[in-house]
């Protein structure tokens, strides 16, 4: 089934990609819709649109979703419910699909929430209480921005309709901002922005395929899409700025939680969170096709080093433990070569897929308007990014070899390192052909020799860190109990997952308990059913007595109703 998968995600991924370079060298649009019913002059559509980010963002999609799927046929061989992860992964996909295809506020959620139920499905895929909190964690974060969604469907009424490609160029922030608040509440809750990262290290306890696929190239960066697509209505608002600030301090908090990290996929898990700062920040910027660009190269790089760590877990008997690595050179030089690649393409190393996005995209922030703080967030972020690499590949990679004696690492699964191999080809071309595609006419860059060199710099300073203060075992000293506050909270997201999970239920639960008291057992009995009950059984006396009465109780009433009408006529009257 993983075979016949692959050639059909593969196939696509070529047919959306050709249709992709059609549409972008011819510069159509094409839209289809559907009309279901007309309210109020706003008619509910459901709308497709075929143009050039769209398609190409899909042939990436299948490309990464036919390698993982094919990897998956090797790493989850011996589990016993292997058709159903595969159905979920491919359910996965078209959720994507119907997201990424999708410029209608009504009709994206079909993708949106099917995004988040999957993923969901997915983090829990090992029933444990580890999955299980991870998963709760990663689907209640989520439900936040699909609230978001679901009201600003009310808001875009008054519009006439719910096409968000069409109606951001006439969203004022004078009478917009509310709803353009709700739309990036919406991106920054599924691409796991501050205050909301806390479950994207969390949703590491899904399957290594899965982190491949979803929590790296496809379902985090799907806020990114959206705010793409709705970045007309983004220009020259007062949100700029806080996007701007928000994705900045994101990025800077991941790299720094990552330097203390020793959980492989929870660093890798880090670094995506960090690159979608990168991304969200360029965007706030003004920067689109910069964002998208960044987030293509991005997506096959990432996967390939979650694919590598997934071959390394594999081989060290499903331990992420990275101080029980180290000298995995000496026995898997293939999955070590393709890690390095990724690694170096992450840190925007020469000529590899990131260099081409990440250079172009440091210089263009560096060259706009954007204040100090700012400045100095991606400047730290950029040599955090390097730092943490450094360390990786020093406790994994080089040094001595930490695991068992007993310990079999090699590179026998060919399965997996045809499909590695692959993405690896897209990690060192992928960049270079991106960029001749998206951007044929250079971006002219006139810069000072310190700005030009200010990225290298940083770069070289922070790998330098990285790699030798763990060398010297200076780490071992930053992490001592004299500096123990410090060190867990940069190494704890600044105790984001403390107050998503714990503080969270523990609100939940006072909240909850004050409700129910003063609610389902206090005024909503006495309004609720217990006085309809008392209302309705005095009402139905009353009617059972006239019933049973016969004329005498109706010309007592009759009569009754009589009297006080006339006194109240004759009253009226002699005012």
């Amino acid at each position: 089934m993983n075979v016949v998968s692959m050639v059909v995600l593969g196939v696509s991924s070529l047919c959306f990609g050709f249709g992709a370079l059609l549409k972008l060298f011819s510069g159509t649009v094409d839209i289809v819709e559907w009309e279901f019913v007309s309210v109020n002059s706003s008619s509910i559509i459901f709308t497709l649109i075929f143009d050039w980010i769209s398609l190409l963002f899909m042939s990436f999609v299948f490309l990464i979703s036919s390698s993982v799927l094919y990897y998956s046929g090797s790493y989850m061989q011996a589990d016993k419910s292997f058709n159903r992860f595969m159905y979920l992964v491919l359910a996965f996909v078209l959720s994507m699909m119907a997201m990424v295809m999708s410029p209608n506020l009504i009709s994206i959620l079909l993708g949106w929430d099917g995004l988040g139920l999957v993923s969901y499905a997915l983090v829990i895929y090992y029933q444990n209480e580890k999955s299980a909190n991870a998963g709760m964690l990663t689907v209640l974060s989520n439900r936040v921005g699909d609230v978001a969604i679901l009201l600003s469907i009310g808001l875009m009424m008054s519009l006439g309709g719910w096409n968000f490609v069409v109606n951001s160029f006439y969203m004022s922030d004078g009478n917009w901002i509310f709803l353009k608040s709700l739309v990036l509440m919406a991106a920054m809750t599924k691409s796991a922005q501050i205050p909301f990262s806390a479950w994207l290290p969390a949703a590491m306890a899904a399957p290594t395929p899965v982190s491949a696929l979803v929590h790296s190239s496809t379902l985090v960066t799907a806020g990114v899409y959206l705010m793409i697509r709705f970045s007309a209505a983004l220009e020259g608002s007062k949100l700029q700025s806080v996007l701007l600030i928000i994705s900045c301090l994101t990025m800077f908090m991941a790299g720094l939680g990552a330097n203390f990290e020793y959980d492989l996929k929870k660093i890798i898990a880090l670094s995506t969170l960090s690159q979608l700062g990168v991304m969200l920040s360029i965007l706030a910027l003004g920067y689109v096709n910069l964002a998208f660009f960044h987030l293509l190269s991005h997506a096959l790089f990432k996967a390939l080093l979650f694919m590598c760590a997934g071959v390394v877990i594999h081989s060290m008997g499903d331990s992420q433990d990275i101080r029980f690595m180290g000298g995995l050179v000496k026995f898997m030089p293939l999955s070590v070569s393709y890690m390095t690649i990724a690694n170096l393409a992450l840190c925007g190393f020469p000529f590899l897929a990131g260099f081409y996005s990440k250079d172009l995209l440091l210089e263009v922030a560096f060259l706009s308007w954007m204040n100090f703080i700012a400045f100095m967030l991606f400047v730290m972020a950029t040599g955090l990014t390097v730092s943490y690499t450094m360390r990786l590949i020093y406790y994994s990679l080089s040094g001595t070899c930490n695991s068992s004696s007993l310990s079999n690492i090699s590179d026998g699964d060919k399965v997996m390192m045809s499909s590695m191999s692959m993405l690896g080809l897209g990690a060192v071309t992928g960049g270079c052909l991106l960029s001749w595609l998206m951007f044929p006419e250079c971006y002219m860059i006139c810069m000072s020799p310190f700005m030009k060199m200010l990225v290298l710099m940083i770069s070289v300073l922070g790998g330098v860190l990285g790699y030798f203060m763990n060398l010297l075992n200076v780490t071992s000293y930053l992490s001592s109990l004299s500096n123990y506050k410090i060190v867990v909270m940069a190494g704890s997201m600044w105790f984001m997952p403390f107050l998503s999970a714990v503080k969270n239920s523990e609100v939940a639960f006072i909240s909850g308990s004050y409700m129910q008291k003063m609610g389902d057992k206090g005024w909503y009995e006495h309004f609720g059913a217990q006085g309809a009950y008392y209302f309705f059984s005095k009402g139905f006396n009353v009617v059972n007595s006239l019933q049973l009465n016969s004329v005498k109780v109706f010309m007592k009433v009759f009569i009754i109703s009589v009297v006080v009408i006339l006194f109240v006529y004759i009253c009226l009257y002699n005012l």
